[in-house]
């Protein structure tokens, strides 16, 4: 469709480029597709595996919106990169000849386990292992159902390769979304992610407006209540999330309405790096079915036998699964208002306590905050870690305004009475290079003391560096590890590393300040000890 003749659809445009014997492809049948056109291999498992080169990540400065009427007031431009119509129109008719050379699949799926906000996604993909990746990521419809019109469609096309004068991109790798149009368009990379969190933006554009939060976390439930994990990569939200004392709603996108809440997708896309039987049993069971499929996961030639630890191609190894591939996963996906919010950071300076209780005016602070910290590269030798900071714990697929996040979640907090934590996974006893990784066993034993009330119902002080109410007391974890600043060979040293990290946090909120009550900004970290 050329920019002259474009017209605004309540649907997206019904293109389809795929033959009939390509539609709703099952595993077995898109294994065998995979491997006759040399896209991956079997492991010994039975996974299939697979490769992205050279994408093994997300590609941030390569995403657009398209602006028009509908975008124009209503997207966070400072945070999104914009597109006129005309150049996505190009882009579109473009990508669709290429995909009429091609052979397509396409897979007819389902998003949002709410019957209320249930959507139809259409995704067309170039590559069999793209079809059988997003089969196992969204909701698989009943076999046999009748296709039906497209809430949201998705064109796949690696092999197609944007040029940034005539498209309005800026490489020959491009995610371009049309909001009012409802399609979805990704070229010029293999990396898989892509396309669910192309249906994870649109949902964060279209649900504020029907009074649902929309949620980059990992969701449980329990007969004592739901519980709500935020945490960007390598914070521990899927790990922490799959208990097998508690039942699974999802790993990574949810939403909350009226009825409490709900997964958006029926599968999961965990971190594979270092994966552990020991320490991840349900994840590392999932990773061994037949169907899943490994992401630039590490692989025996010869015995294909898959390596785990293996980061040769990069750190960001992949597992993709169906939930029910999860023993005690919810086969509802949904869940009742969450009874506990936990918010997870990987701090590697050390000086967050293990655990903290937030009022909801702090819970909205680091809501809208999205801390973490990653260790420095060892490239350029450095040892002191780097502060991450990535609002509402997801801030690459936000396309409105955090505040409009942030309010829902504070109304939501306020009317259901939820408990929030800060959950530290990251260091102690000094910062990275100094201290030591929080002990696994005492994250889940401060976690569970959390859910199941024990540390609500106890005494708690008052952290003087960041304002935070540390319990004195939990279960099974070492007294001497709620209180970070005496876990320090030096408390001067602690000080002047929790100062800085407080100035970060400042330096971070400015851009919200404007947007939230004094309450709120009242909530900020200061550091009280001299």
């Amino acid at each position: 469709m050329t920019a002259q003749t474009r017209v605004t659809f309540d649907r997206p445009v019904e293109a389809t480029f795929s033959l009939d014997e390509f539609h709703d492809l099952e595993a077995a049948r898109l294994y065998e597709e995979a491997l006759k056109r040399k896209e991956g291999v079997i492991a010994r498992s039975g996974a299939l595996v697979v490769e992205t080169a050279p994408h093994t990540g997300r590609s941030p400065n390569d995403k657009f919106v398209v602006r028009d009427e509908l975008t124009d007031k209503a997207v966070w431009w400072d945070n999104n990169q914009s597109m006129s119509a005309a150049q996505f129109d190009q882009l579109y008719d473009d990508m669709s000849q290429h995909a009429r050379e091609r052979d397509i699949f396409t897979q007819n799926l389902l998003c949002c386990a709410d019957p209320e906000h249930q959507l139809r996604i259409r995704v067309q993909c170039e590559f069999a292992w793209h079809s059988l990746f997003i089969r196992n990521l969204l909701i698989r419809p009943p076999r046999g159902e009748a296709r039906s019109a497209a809430d949201l469609t998705i064109l796949v096309s690696p092999s197609f390769k944007a040029t940034p004068s005539r498209h309005g991109c800026r490489s020959q790798t491009v995610i371009a979304l049309d909001f009012t149009r409802r399609i979805a368009l990704i070229g010029g990379t293999r990396y898989a992610g892509e396309i669910k969190k192309a249906v994870f933006t649109f949902l964060n554009f279209l649900l504020p407006a029907r009074g649902v939060l929309p949620m980059h976390c990992a969701a449980n439930d329990h007969a004592s209540g739901a519980a709500v994990f935020f945490g960007l990569s390598g914070t521990g939200k899927t790990t922490l999330s799959a208990d097998p004392q508690r039942a699974l709603v999802g790993d990574d996108e949810h939403g909350w309405g009226e009825s409490g809440v709900f997964n958006f997708e029926g599968g999961c896309y965990a971190k594979a790096i270092r994966l552990s039987r020991e320490f991840e049993p349900e994840i590392h069971a999932a990773s061994e079915r037949f169907g899943v499929i490994l992401e630039n996961v590490g692989i025996d030639p010869e015995t294909r036998r898959v390596d785990f630890d293996d980061d040769s191609k990069t750190e960001n190894t992949r597992i993709a699964y169906p939930l029910d591939f999860i023993s005690n996963a919810s086969s509802e996906g949904r869940a009742g208002h969450p009874k506990n919010i936990i918010m997870l950071t990987c701090d590697a300076f050390g000086v967050l306590p293990p655990i903290a209780r937030l009022d909801p005016a702090q819970a909205m602070y680091h809501f809208l905050s999205g801390y973490t910290a990653r260790v420095a590269g060892t490239e350029n030798g450095l040892r002191e870690p780097q502060a991450v900071f990535s609002t509402c714990f997801g801030a690459p697929f936000m396309p409105r305004h955090p505040s409009a996040y942030g309010n829902l979640l504070r109304e939501r907090i306020a009317r259901h009475g939820v408990n929030c934590w800060l959950l530290n996974t990251g260091w102690t006893e000094g910062r990275f290079g100094d201290g030591k990784r929080m002990p696994i066993a005492t994250t889940r034993a401060l976690l569970r003391a959390a859910l199941d009330g024990a540390l609500a119902h106890g005494a708690f002080r008052r952290d003087s560096y960041f304002g935070l109410e540390t319990p004195l007391l939990a279960p099974g974890v070492d007294s001497s590890l709620l209180d970070p600043a005496s876990t320090w060979s030096s408390r001067e040293d602690y000080a002047n590393t929790a100062r800085k990290l407080v100035e970060m946090f400042h330096a971070n909120f400015e851009p919200f300040a404007p947007f939230v009550d004094r309450e709120v900004k009242d909530a900020a970290p200061r550091c009280e000890s001299t």
